[in-house]
Parts: structure tokens; C-alpha cells; sequence
């Protein structure tokens, strides 16, 4: 019974195997490959890293007292999501990137983004903390409670 079963099997794949046209390896290579995006979701949203920057000068002018601005943001991603459910009414998700200062320091860069949030529970609130930049440890040391 185990051997009739296991032949039907390998007919049946022997067909299909047939049924499919082979691509020679010129025909593959004429096929262009799309290079892969990497999807940062809203982590890497123009509206929030524009507030970030202009947070952060307000920010290093009031608090800091330095004479210090974010120059570029770069590899953003998501490290944590928590999904909006019955038990949890906003959503939130963990992001991080590297902070190029106007120095030309490379710093980590932790941010939350809150939605939704505000008046009627409509828009976000982004909270971020650059690393080695935070001496009242709002966010904790080494900005943990945005990681």
C-alpha cells in the first residue's frame, strides 16, 4: 500500500515537473532585478524626523546650552511595536537611528511615536532622546525607556 502510494506521488510530481517550461540561464538574466527597499515604515516618516531635528535645536539652545544641531539622520528602523488593542489605546512603536551632529559626531538616536495621541485622541506625540546627550536621564541612562 506504502509503495503504491509513494508511485502515484512521484507520477504525479513527474508530471507536474513536465508541465512547467525550463528558462534557459540567458533568459533569467534578461529579467531585471528591482533592488530591495528597506520599508522603515514610519520610522523613517519625513514629518517626524523634521520634528525631531527642529525639537532638538530648541532643545540644545534652552537646555544644553550648546551650540549643537542634528545634521542628518540616517539607518532608521523599527525595533519594537506595540499594536493598539482593547487592553492598550494607543500604539507605539520603537525606533532608532544614528544622529550625524553639526560637531560630525555619530550619535544613537531612540524615538517613540505615539498614535494617536492629543485633542479627541487625533495626531502623534514623538518622544526621542539622542545618546550622550540627555544629562537629566529623562528617558533613563543610555535613553533605555525608548529602546
Amino acid at each position: 500500500m506504502i509503495c503504491k502510494l509513494a508511485a502515484m506521488l512521484l507520477t504525479s510530481l513527474s508530471l507536474a515537473a513536465g508541465a512547467v517550461s525550463s528558462a534557459t540561464a540567458a533568459d533569467l538574466a534578461a529579467v531585471p532585478v528591482a533592488p530591495q527597499a528597506y520599508n522603515v515604515g514610519i520610522c523613517g516618516n519625513p514629518s517626524v524626523l523634521g520634528f525631531i531635528t527642529r525639537r532638538f535645536d530648541y532643545k540644545a539652545a534652552n537646555y544644553l546650552h550648546a551650540n549643537l544641531a542634528i545634521a542628518e539622520i540616517r539607518e532608521m528602523g523599527q525595533n519594537r511595536f506595540e499594536p493598539r488593542d482593547y487592553t492598550h489605546l494607543v500604539e507605539r512603536e520603537y525606533c532608532y537611528a544614528t544622529a550625524v551632529m553639526s560637531d560630525g559626531v555619530r550619535r544613537p538616536l531612540w524615538y517613540l511615536i505615539e498614535r494617536p495621541w492629543g485633542f479627541a485622541g487625533v495626531g502623534s506625540n514623538i518622544e526621542f532622546c539622542v545618546g550622550g546627550l540627555d544629562p537629566w536621564y529623562v528617558y533613563g541612562a543610555h535613553c533605555s525607556s525608548l529602546r
